[in-house]
C-alpha cells in the first residue's frame, strides 16, 4: 500500500476554500514560513479510499478477539454510545454554570457514590484523567497526609511487588518516592518473609495490584494490610484488575485506604490508540481533605462544586474529568445493577476455562485456579525447538487473532500474558485454544513457520530493533533511508507543483 504522499499528483485537490475579502493577516516575520508547507495532493475519492483501506487493516475488538492482558479488551456496548451523544451531555460546555448543569453534576455525583460503594471507600474524585494519572494522585495525596502529620520528612519509601505494572515505580519516582521493590513467592503471592524486611517506619505504604498481574488473588492479603498499618504505611490499590472481583470482594475492605479505577477498562470505553481513559480516586475518611478540587457535592436536592477544601492537593486536570467516560461508565455499571458481580463472575470462568485447556500446550508457572486473567510460559517451546513468545504471537496473527501481552510479567520467563474478559462467547474462547495449541504443534514440526510468521498480514516480520534505532517518522521527499538496511539513502519521486 502506498503513502499518502506517494499517490499525490500536482494540481489535485480534495476541497477546496473560500476566499474572503480581507486582508491577509500578518505573521510576524520570526514566525513565517519560508516557503508552503509540502502536502499531498489527491483528489477526494482517493483520499477516502486510503483510509478507508487503512481502516480495514485496523484491529480492534469489534473486528476480532482481543485478550491483551492487564487491558481489559470487552466489548463497550453501543447503547453507550447512544447516551453519550444525548445533546445535553454531548454540547455541554466545561465552564456552563452550575445551575445549567445539574443533570451532569448529578451524574457524576451518583458515579461517585457507586464507585465507592464497588470498594468500599466513603469519598471519591473523579478528577484523575486515567489509571497512570490515578496512581499519581493517590501517591500525592499520601505525600500530603504524612506532611500534614509532620512525618513527610521521615516516610520516604513506597514498596511496590516485582509483579507491579510498569506504570507503578514511574509513579513512585515521580511523587518524589523511594522504590522498594519486594518478591514473588513460589505461590504467586508477595512474599512476606521479604515483605517484613523492607517495611518500617520509612515507609509510606504499598502499592499492589490484586489479582496480580500474574492472575492470582493474594493469600496473604490480610497479613500483608496488618504489617503496612502497624507501621503505621497507607495502602495503595492499583485497580487495574478490578475487573475480577467486582461485587464479588471490596479493597476497601481488605483494609486498602488509597483505590484508583481504570473506568475505560472495567467498565467499558473504545480505549485503544492511547484513550479515552478515566482514573477516579477513592480514599478513606482521613485522607478525604487532600482529595483534588472541585469535588462534586450534594446540597438538598441541588449539585455543585465545592472549591472550599483547604488541605487540598489542587487539581490534577482542567476542569473535572472526562465527562464521556463518566457516562459510558456510568451506563454500563447501571445496566447491571445489583447483577455487577456476574461481569466478574463471567470475567473469571472464561479465564479458568482457556486456562484449563491451554496449560498443557504450554507451560501454566503456578498451579492455580486463576482470576480474570493467567500467565503461561513459552520457555519450553524455547528450549525444545527455538521458538519464542514473540514468534507464537506473530503466528497468532495469521489466525484471526490479536496476540495476548507478551514478556510480562517480567518475572515469569516467555510470558504469555491472556485475559478474555466478559463479554466474549465460548465459540471464541474455544477457536483461540485450537488456533493456540495447533502453534504449539507448529513449533515441534514446522518451527520455521513460526520464526517467519506472520505470513498473511498486510505487514509481515518487522525489524523491531532497527526501528527502535532508526526510527521513521516523517516523509522526507526526494530522501529516504533504505529500509533493507544498507543505510544509503535512496531516491524517491520529488512531489511537484508544492
Amino acid at each position: 500500500m502506498k503513502l499518502v504522499y506517494e499517490k499525490s499528483e500536482p494540481g489535485r485537490r480534495a476541497s477546496s476554500l473560500p476566499r474572503p475579502a480581507l486582508p491577509a493577516s500578518e505573521v510576524p516575520e520570526e514566525l513565517r514560513r519560508m516557503s508552503p508547507p509540502r502536502l499531498p495532493e489527491i483528489s477526494e475519492p482517493e483520499l477516502v479510499r486510503h483510509f478507508t483501506a487503512l481502516a480495514d487493516r485496523t484491529f480492534g475488538v469489534d473486528t476480532g478477539f482481543y485478550p491483551l492482558g492487564s487491558c481489559t479488551m470487552k466489548h463497550n456496548p453501543r447503547v453507550n454510545e447512544r447516551v453519550v451523544n444525548l445533546p445535553g451531555f454531548r454540547d455541554l460546555h466545561p465552564l456552563q454554570e452550575e445551575d445549567a448543569s445539574q443533570g451532569a453534576l448529578e451524574l457524576m455525583w451518583r458515579l461517585q457514590e457507586i464507585l465507592g460503594e464497588i470498594v468500599a471507600l466513603p469519598a471519591v474524585s473523579l478528577q484523575p484523567a486515567a489509571g497512570s494519572q490515578g496512581e499519581l494522585t493517590g501517591l500525592l495525596l499520601m505525600r500530603a497526609y504524612f506532611a500534614d502529620r509532620g512525618e513527610g520528612d521521615r516516610r520516604r519509601e513506597v514498596v511496590i511487588p516485582d509483579t507491579a505494572h510498569g506504570t507503578n515505580p514511574a509513579s513512585v519516582t515521580m511523587a518524589g518516592y523511594e522504590l522498594v521493590g519486594v518478591k514473588t513467592d513460589p505461590r504467586g503471592n508477595v512474599d512476606l518473609d521479604d515483605l517484613r524486611g523492607k517495611v518500617g517506619s520509612q515507609t509510606a505504604g504499598l502499592m499492589l495490584t490484586n489479582p496480580s498481574t500474574l492472575g492470582l488473588f493474594d493469600e496473604g492479603i490480610e497479613e500483608i494490610t496488618r504489617i503496612f498499618h502497624q507501621a503505621g504505611a497507607l495502602m495503595y490499590y492499583d485497580g487495574a484488575n478490578l475487573n475480577a472481583i467486582c461485587g464479588i470482594s471490596r479493597p476497601g475492605d481488605f483494609g486498602f485506604d488509597i483505590v484508583h479505577f481504570n473506568l475505560h477498562k472495567t467498565f467499558s470505553q473504545p480505549h485503544g490508540g492511547g484513550g479515552p481513559g478515566g482514573g477516579p480516586i477513592a480514599v478513606r475518611e482521613r485522607l478525604e481533605p487532600y482529595l483534588p478540587v472541585p469535588a462534586v457535592v450534594r446540597d438538598g436536592g441541588t449539585f455543585r462544586l465545592d472549591y472550599e477544601r483547604p488541605k487540598t492537593i489542587g487539581k490534577v486536570r482542567g476542569f473535572c474529568g472526562p465527562f464521556g467516560v463518566f457516562v459510558r461508565s456510568y451506563a454500563y455499571i447501571r445496566s447491571f445493577g445489583p447483577a455487577l458481580r456476574e461481569m466478574s463472575e463471567v470475567a473469571v470462568l472464561n479465564a479458568n476455562y482457556l486456562l484449563a485447556r491451554l496449560k498443557d500446550g504450554y507451560e501454566a508457572p503456578f498451579d492455580r485456579l486463576c482470576m480474570h486473567e493467567f500467565v503461561l510460559s513459552g520457555r519450553r517451546l524455547k528450549r525444545e525447538h527455538g521458538v519464542t513468545t514473540l514468534d507464537v504471537a506473530k503466528r497468532l496473527m495469521d489466525y484471526g487473532f490479536h496476540p495476548p501481552t507478551i514478556y510480562f510479567p517480567l518475572i515469569v520467563p516467555e510470558a504469555l500474558m491472556i485475559e478474555p474478559t466478559e463479554t466474549e462467547a465460548k465459540e471464541t474462547l474455544d477457536a483461540f485454544a485450537e488456533a493456540m495449541l495447533e502453534i504449539a504443534r507448529e513449533a515441534a514440526e514446522q518451527p520455521e513457520l513460526l520464526r517467519e510468521a506472520p505470513h498473511v498480514r498486510p505487514v509481515k516480520r518487522l525489524d523491531e530493533v532497527r526501528a527502535a534505532k532508526r526510527p521513521v517518522v516523517r516523509y522526507r521527499f526526494e530522501q529516504h533511508d533504505d529500509p533493507h538496511g544498507t543505510g544509503e539513502p535512496r531516491q524517491l519521486e520529488a512531489q511537484k507543483g508544492a
